[in-house]
């Protein structure tokens, strides 16, 4: 029997990710798992407004999304600790400027560069549409034929409510080759 938990958020885990966005000039780094995808060409970031980084994305609707994986997860989880209205966060990380002016986190094996298509403002966060304009992924985790492996890169997941990381697991499975009706034998 399923016990009804109340109207809590179950969508966890969710993978970590350091957003980022120029604000006055230089970059500025912040702590995100509430992201999603919305379609193949789009993302969603659900940020808290106050963040110095939602300011750099309103101003240039350019934004980076670097996924964390376990190499580099201490200097990311400091950057949800710190306010970059307080402390200056431009030199967190080596950084690279992609081809449409985001700044990228180079520690990052993968780091998404987004256009802000639109915005949603909902109780206290901003949720920012963001269409797709690249991806850069290290050569080190590309599989034959140039795709990104998870075998290989291994994302940080975030869970909420307990605010513990997890690792991504193995492979259970093969998407659209397991949906074959079960055989009686097989329950």
């Amino acid at each position: 029997m399923k016990k009804n938990l109340g109207n809590i958020l179950a969508l966890y885990p969710a993978p970590v990710t350091i957003v980022g966005a120029m604000v006055d000039g230089k970059p500025n780094w912040t702590l995100v798992a509430h992201t999603g995808t919305m379609c193949h060409s789009h993302v969603m970031l659900s940020m808290v407004k106050s963040h110095l980084t939602n300011q750099g994305i309103r101003e240039n609707k350019i934004v980076s999304v670097n996924l964390v994986d376990a190499s580099w997860l201490r200097e990311a989880d400091y950057m949800g600790c710190v306010s970059g209205h307080q402390v200056d966060k431009s030199h967190a990380f080596s950084y690279s400027i992609g081809e449409n002016g985001a700044p990228l986190v180079d520690q990052a094996k993968v780091s998404i560069e987004c256009q802000v298509d639109g915005t949603y403002v909902l109780e206290n966060f901003e949720n920012f549409f963001c269409r797709i304009e690249a991806v850069y992924a290290d050569e080190s985790i590309l599989n034959e034929q140039g795709k990104i492996s998870y075998d290989l890169f291994k994302p940080v997941l975030f869970e909420f409510p307990t605010y513990q990381y997890y690792l991504t697991g193995e492979k259970v499975g093969d998407c659209r080759k397991m949906g074959n009706p079960i055989s009686p034998a097989e329950k």
